[in-house]
């Protein structure tokens, strides 16, 4: 509501500040589109806007008759609640649900060509060319491995031909223990066993990367023949229409969504010639945004309801909203939708979904460091401020530097890595694209332009810091905390670093005293390289200031900058500059 009334505030000041302009402008726009200046002024104007009780009235009776003539009243309702969230702006056009890989892809990658089996299971049905052992002892002894021949039949010695074609294990010793016990009916034991099975040759056609005619067992699953072929084609082929077909009938029709998601699937045992079918893919949408894995999704139908899609997609936690958008015949939609409200929306083909963790939560998290009592994170309100927080933290009596208190925020290190970004790309387009009008000239240029690329691809390597400095002054500027913020509450701190262009980089016990000069001789002095004039101090707090302005504190860091290596004074001022940039940013002297 806030960002409403701000709206509506800064609308009437721009009303108020410009109604003779306004007047022209709705009688222009009124006459481009038929409507009169009266009827149009009140669509324009907010409930609340002091121009429309001023004007609306008289307007109103003049221009009555004028409506009426044209066809009847305008409607001024408003045709939505633009508050709603339902409404708004669109970013980017829908994805076409062809480019994107479909719910499935990497099914055949798992290797079920390679899991070869001896096709024996429960449910294996007998079939001609098949081996059964059969062993008998007691009154009647029997030891033989009995094929089953073209009628089905096996012969046991004594009892004759036994037709066991379509019988299951246990129904074939079922079988063969009464045939035998019919003839030998007292003290007669008898053991069965599936000895081995035929193998069987299927074709494999339809949409799938490698057509052809594939050995395996009859209990081998689909997913082998499939697999063997190449899979299916990611492009036009179905995962959801796969037919089984034997002797130009169909014996089953497979949905690889169910396994992909329940892990259950259709087990045909296959027959000698049978064939496997890929259907062309069948009506698809796009599901994008806030998912594992933006993917395309195949419909059975035309249309697929809201929940089944949830069921289908795996959203990462914190969805609340969906974006529907797809054309109907009456033209393109985009709706949003909370997400149980979603799930009693229809989806038709060529439809894009964007899920979307689109609430805002009204708690942030703030990390504390460095020297203070208690947890390291805390919950706050979206409010909080950084005044409320630190009156909340007991820090260590008489060993806490708290003027020195400081923040890293991570919008300030985008910010800045931004900020150096966009200095780099100055930099190369200024010195890359220039001409030389001499030998000796470009022969200048290049070496600088050497320097200049080892410099920014170095400085590229660095990572800003992102800190923002809320204490100056011995005061603690009470900012608004924003979630994933650092507060960073030093330690008093007794030493000095000394970095950068100096011989012996060190950290030494602060001296009452002793001068910026003083801490550099004592690290050995300046390197050849260094810039005695460009001498840096970063605070505890995080500020960086210039020595030759500043007094020593301890804790400080004396940063030495290196000199530009060149005579030319405006490559010279430009690398100082970015030099300065990146110390300050990263706490990093680069060396050039």
């Amino acid at each position: 509501m806030t960002g409403f009334f701000l709206c509506t505030r800064l609308t009437k000041a721009l009303v108020l500040k410009s109604a003779a302009k306004k007047k022209v402008l709705v009688a222009a726009l009124a006459s481009l589109i038929g409507f009169t200046t009266a009827a149009q002024a009140q669509l324009l104007s907010l409930p609340d806007d002091p121009l429309a009780s001023q004007s609306s009235s008289s307007a109103q009776g003049q221009s009555q008759n004028q409506v009426q003539q044209q066809g009847g009243l305008v409607d001024d309702t408003p045709r939505a609640d633009w508050r709603s969230g339902t409404y708004g702006p669109i970013a980017t056009p829908p994805r076409n649900p062809d480019m994107l890989p479909p719910f499935g892809y990497n099914l055949f990658t798992g290797g079920f060509r390679g899991a070869i089996g001896d096709g024996l299971n429960a449910d294996y049905r007998i079939k001609p060319g098949d081996q059964v052992t059969v062993r008998a002892w007691g009154a009647f002894e029997l030891d033989r491995t009995l094929p089953v021949d073209a009628q089905g039949n096996i012969f046991i010695p004594g009892s004759g031909p036994l037709n066991v074609e379509g019988q299951s294990s246990q129904q074939v010793d079922n079988s063969v223990r009464n045939a035998i016990t019919s003839v030998y009916p007292d003290n007669v034991e008898v053991y069965t066993n599936l000895q081995g099975v035929q193998p069987v040759a299927i074709y494999v056609t339809g949409y799938v990367e490698n057509p052809g005619r594939y050995a395996g067992t009859p209990d081998d699953s689909l997913l082998y023949f499939l697999d063997q072929a190449g899979g299916i084609d990611q492009d036009l082929g179905s995962y959801r229409q796969v037919r089984v077909m034997r002797d130009g009938q169909n014996i089953a029709t497979v949905d690889l969504y169910d396994f992909l998601i329940n892990g259950t699937i259709a087990r045909p045992q296959f027959q000698d010639g049978d064939t496997i079918v890929v259907e062309e893919r069948g009506p698809a949408i796009a599901v994008v945004g806030d998912v594992h894995r933006e993917l395309r999704y195949e419909l059975t139908s035309n249309t697929l309801s809201g929940a089944e899609l949830v069921n289908l997609a795996r959203l990462r936690s914190g969805v609340s909203h969906v974006l529907l958008r797809g054309d109907r015949p009456d033209g393109p939609i985009a709706q949003y939708f909370p997400l149980a409200v979603f799930s009693g929306q229809t989806i038709r083909s060529g439809d894009e979904v964007t899920f979307s963790a689109d609430s805002r939560s009204e708690t942030i998290v703030v990390q504390v460091e460095g020297s203070y009592y208690g947890p390291s994170r805390y919950a706050l309100p979206r409010n909080a401020r950084l005044s409320e927080l630190l009156d909340a933290i007991a820090v260590p009596e008489n060993l806490t530097a708290v003027e020195s208190v400081s923040l890293r925020r991570e919008s300030v290190r985008r910010q800045q890595e931004q900020a150096l970004e966009d200095s780099l790309r100055r930099l190369e387009t200024t010195y890359f694209g220039a001409t030389s009008r001499t030998d000796e000239e470009a022969q200048i240029r290049l070496r600088e332009a050497e320097l200049i690329e080892r410099f920014i691809e170095r400085a590229r390597e660095l990572e800003p810091s992102g800190t923002l400095v809320v204490a100056q002054n011995g005061q603690i500027s009470d900012i608004r905390l924003q979630d994933g913020d650092v507060v960073t509450i030093p330690e008093i701190s007794d030493s000095v670093l000394i970095s950068g262009e100096v011989l012996v980089p060190q950290a030494v016990v602060y001296r009452p005293g002793m001068s910026v000069i003083d801490y550099i001789n004592g690290a050995g002095g300046f390197t050849v390289r260094a810039n005695e004039d460009q001498i840096l101090l970063v605070r505890q707090n995080g500020a960086v200031e210039h020595a030759s302005s500043s007094p020593l504190r301890p804790g400080d860091e004396i940063l030495v900058l290196p000199k530009v290596p060149t005579h030319n004074l405006q490559f010279a001022s430009t690398i100082m500059q970015m030099l300065f940039q990146i110390a300050v940013t990263t706490r990093v002297v680069l060396d050039l």
